[in-house]
This record gives structure tokens, C-alpha cells and sequence, in this order.
């Protein structure tokens, strides 16, 4: 994960006004909710005075911001990031590992993968890895390049532009949670300048969309739809924890139900 984390420590003030802003809350409700006084809100983000590391954690928790985020706040501030703190950590690392091997094996024959915030895989199941490869995946390690790079993967999606449009604005409010995660924004970018992806995110659909969006492929002449579950490390104070991200793939028809389960 690449984040702006050298800056120095008279940095924290204004990173503290800035986030302070884009929640839209005023140095007297950020007070109340981090308790502690307005006053020392106001000295804090004028730099006539230093936060201790449990004041940090206060105003980043009040504020709801994502742990990388709070990291920067805690560099700023003159402290190691809370990340570093590998005392616990291993134990608990191990712990989410396992769940998530658990998860994924558990969710045969249907496809399910782990992600990091910006979609390079970390872990597929076995299905995942035979649909892929059937769908026209390259194998490269980030989902979102090898579907919206042209390619036999992104021929075989249907409505690849509905899915692309959909994909990026995921990304997108994925970088717009953390300000200083240069790699998602280059990676945004990225994808951006790839041929037909502009277009396709800057179109709006006609008539009202469905209330869930499936994922049409086309694979060796049979119609396959599925839909995706996401789920997250709840109430994760570690950054590389609350990049993590299971994706389930599950079936949208009979059709495809039956296509998985008869898959050899």
C-alpha cells in the first residue's frame, strides 16, 4: 500500500481542519464527539498544541476514518503508525487467514476471491481459478486491469460497459475514502486512459436499473449470470486488515447454478 507518509509533524493541524471539513462538522461538534474540549480542537488545528497518540485515535475515530488514514494522522503527529505495532498483530492475521481460507473453500462450487481495496488478488478458490481461465483471464494479479483492458476476459462479458461503469465507481469512492492512497489514484487513472473506458463510465443507463447488477458472461456458448457479495473485516483498526475484501460469486439463474454444479 503506498500512502503520503512523509510529511512533517506541524502537518497534523491542517490534515486535522481538512478532514474536519469533508465530514462537514464544526470544531465544537468534533469536540462533543471526541471529548474533549473546543478550544483544544482549535489549538490542535492551529498547531499551538500537540496531541498525545489517544488524542489522535480520538478525533480519527470521531472524524470515521479508515485506518490508513488514521496512520497519516499518527505520522503527522510525530508518532509510529498503528500498523507497525506488530504485538498483537500476527495472531490476529492468522486468525482473519484462516476464516478467510474457510470462506472461500466453503463457497464451492460458485467462485469467491480475496481482494485487497484496490482488487489485486490474494486468495481464489478453486472455482474461481477454472472460471477465470474459461472466461479469457489473463492471470495477471489485478482484477480490475485484466476486465477492462480489451482481451478475450472483457469480449466475454456481455454488458461489459454497465459492469465497467459500475466496477469504477467502487474504485473510485474506494479512493475517495483515503486522500493520501497514491496507488489507488494512479491506478485509477490507469484504468481510466484504457480504450472505452471513459466512455463507458461517463454513459448513463435509460429507464430505471435493476436493484441488482449481474455480471452476463458469454462462455463457450452458454449464458451465464451471476451477482456478487462483498463482505469486509469489520471494525478493523489495522490498515492491511481494512484493505482486506472477500468477493462471492453466486449464481443469477438456474441456468448458471446448474453450469457450476455440472462443471468438472
Amino acid at each position: 500500500m503506498t500512502l503520503l507518509m512523509n510529511r512533517p509533524q506541524d502537518a497534523f493541524g491542517p490534515l486535522l481542519k481538512s478532514w474536519r471539513n469533508r465530514r462537514h462538522v464544526s470544531q465544537l461538534e468534533l469536540a462533543l464527539h471526541a471529548g474533549m474540549s473546543q478550544r483544544h480542537v482549535s489549538f490542535l488545528e492551529t498547531g499551538r498544541s500537540k496531541p498525545s497518540r489517544y488524542a489522535v485515535r480520538q478525533l480519527c475515530e470521531a472524524l470515521e476514518m479508515p485506518a490508513a488514514e488514521h496512520d497519516v494522522m499518527l505520522v503527522a503527529a510525530g508518532f509510529a503508525p498503528q500498523s507497525a505495532d506488530a504485538s498483537w498483530s500476527a495472531d490476529v492475521r492468522n486468525a482473519v487467514d484462516v476464516s478467510i481460507e474457510h470462506v472461500l473453500k466453503g463457497h464451492e462450487p460458485f467462485p469467491a476471491v480475496s481482494v485487497d481495496r484496490i482488487w489485486n488478488l490474494q486468495k481464489a478458490n478453486q472455482s474461481a481459478m477454472r472460471f477465470f481461465a474459461a472466461a479469457g483471464g489473463t492471470g495477471q494479479p489485478n482484477l480490475l486491469r485484466d476486465v477492462f483492458s480489451p482481451g478475450t476476459l472483457r469480449n466475454n462479458i456481455r454488458n461489459w460497459s454497465e459492469v465497467t461503469r459500475a466496477l469504477f465507481r467502487l474504485l473510485d469512492l474506494e479512493v475517495a475514502r483515503r486522500p493520501h492512497d497514491q496507488e489507488g489514484k494512479l491506478l485509477l487513472d490507469e484504468l481510466r486512459a484504457l480504450p472505452g473506458v471513459a466512455e463507458a463510465v461517463a454513459d448513463r443507463p435509460q429507464g430505471h436499473p435493476a436493484p441488482v447488477l449481474t455480471i452476463e458472461f458469454l462462455i463457450d456458448g452458454s449464458e451465464l449470470r451471476l451477482f456478487s457479495l462483498i463482505a469486509t473485516v469489520g471494525m478493523s483498526m489495522d490498515a492491511t486488515l481494512d484493505d482486506l475484501r472477500i468477493e462471492t460469486l453466486l449464481p443469477a439463474d438456474e441456468q448458471t447454478r446448474h453450469w457450476f454444479t455440472t462443471a468438472k
